[in-house]
């Protein structure tokens, strides 16, 4: 059930549609003749800052009725814009038509792939568009039942968990943000703050997080760009924890992939960079095989934040290889990477956290039993008098030794 109601569309403002209507003394409220539109705003207007201006310009107001010949006037109210930000859309494609609203082009890309909006418009101007799309469907003007494929609604930026508001003195000048940490921690900060379809927090020292996160990025890249050339890792055994490094790159290409291209998630795509980052500082061996999977790291890292970040980007792409960074494709998960022959399993002895161990996946279980009970740290939980009554395995988890 839809709780239709009237819609008042005019504004006493200069900026809008005009409204096709004249007034005549003798004959009332007359459209305006179909050859006659569209009617077109005067250019040569004065703002003065009080009214409409289109009320002080009588070239454009005084006009001769259609109907009876008499003189008569135009209708100074213009149309509020939600008249045109319900089919510009639409529009966009055959722009440069000058006869008909639309034309094939419209159909061919209409509908549209993925419409993104503030959520105060998340209502009305949907509405409004809907109902904008459905007419110019009903005119035969086009042929797609609804105007977007998907939607995305932004959330408000607060400060003290209040909508930032020219009017209420709260907003935060962007241009001082840029001057003081650049427009890459601006960008950062803002989508990694908050999911874009939440509201997010205005906050200082998350702005400042943001900004020594880059900086520890650019000193880890020049750091390892210190070392000399190195190719990014081709083949080779590597250790346990250069497996595991890795192992998360391409895990983590294949969830900002999927972050960034289906679920709009960038707080998460960019937290997981973070998380890469935190593990390759782990690393600390330097024997050529190491240095090749971080250098393919630090390769990938920079290709996955590119979209993020740009300007930092480009210029360690460019300091790295010599070549811009907006020629390369997108990174591709190496699914022999992400195959993983041992996993992490918990001990614990008497439902308490004692130990963690390695554990091959083609262990069976009394195997992995045996190498719990051989754990240093698990042994000395144990003890002497204390006997192993008996033993809860979980598989791929946990190991529970229960003594008494």
């Amino acid at each position: 059930q839809f709780r239709l109601r009237d819609w008042g569309i005019s504004r006493q403002r200069y900026w809008g549609c005009p409204i096709p209507i004249i007034k005549c003394q003798s004959c009332g409220e007359v459209p305006v003749p179909e050859k006659d539109l569209p009617v077109v705003l005067p250019e040569s207007i004065v703002m003065n800052g009080v009214g409409s201006p289109i009320k002080q310009d009588e070239s454009f107001y005084k006009t001769i009725c259609p109907s009876c010949g008499k003189e008569a006037e135009r209708e100074t109210d213009t149309m509020d814009t939600f008249v045109e930000s319900s089919w510009y859309f639409a529009r966009y494609p055959s722009y440069d038509n000058q006869n008909t609203m639309v034309d094939e082009r419209s159909n061919y890309w209409m509908p549209v792939d993925q419409y993104i909006g503030g959520i105060e418009h998340a209502i009305l101007h949907l509405l409004y568009a809907r109902f904008f799309n459905k007419l110019l469907r009903d005119l035969g003007l086009i042929n797609h039942k609804e105007p977007f494929k998907n939607l995305l609604t932004q959330g408000m930026v607060l400060k003290n968990g209040t909508k930032m508001s020219k009017s209420k003195g709260n907003t935060v000048d962007p241009q001082s943000l840029i001057d003081q940490f650049g427009a890459d921690t601006a960008r950062l900060f803002i989508m990694f703050a908050a999911p874009p379809e939440q509201s997010l927090e205005w906050s200082d020292s998350g702005v400042e997080g943001a900004n020594r996160f880059l900086k520890r990025l650019w000193k880890t890249v020049y750091d390892h760009h210190a070392k000399g050339k190195i190719e990014s890792y081709k083949e080779g055994e590597l250790s346990p924890q250069t497996k595991n490094l890795r192992f998360e790159l391409h895990q983590t290409i294949q969830k900002i992939t999927d972050d960034i291209q289906r679920r709009h998630s960038f707080n998460t795509a960019i937290s997981s960079v973070m998380e890469l980052m935190n593990t390759f500082a782990k690393v600390e061996s330097e024997d050529p095989l190491t240095l090749s999977v971080k250098q393919e790291v630090i390769q990938n890292v920079i290709l996955l934040l590119n979209p993020f970040v740009p300007h930092i980007c480009h210029a360690l792409w460019s300091e790295l290889f010599n070549t811009k960074i907006d020629h390369e494709i997108w990174p591709k998960a190496d699914p022999k990477a992400l195959i993983k022959n041992e996993y992490a399993m918990v001990i614990q002895v008497n439902g308490k956290l004692r130990g963690n161990m390695l554990v091959s996946t083609d262990l069976e279980q009394k195997d992995i039993e045996r190498m719990a009970l051989e754990n240093e740290d698990v042994k000395r939980f144990i003890g002497q008098e204390n006997k192993v009554k008996k033993m809860i395995f979980v598989p791929k988890k946990l190991i529970n030794i229960v003594t008494g």
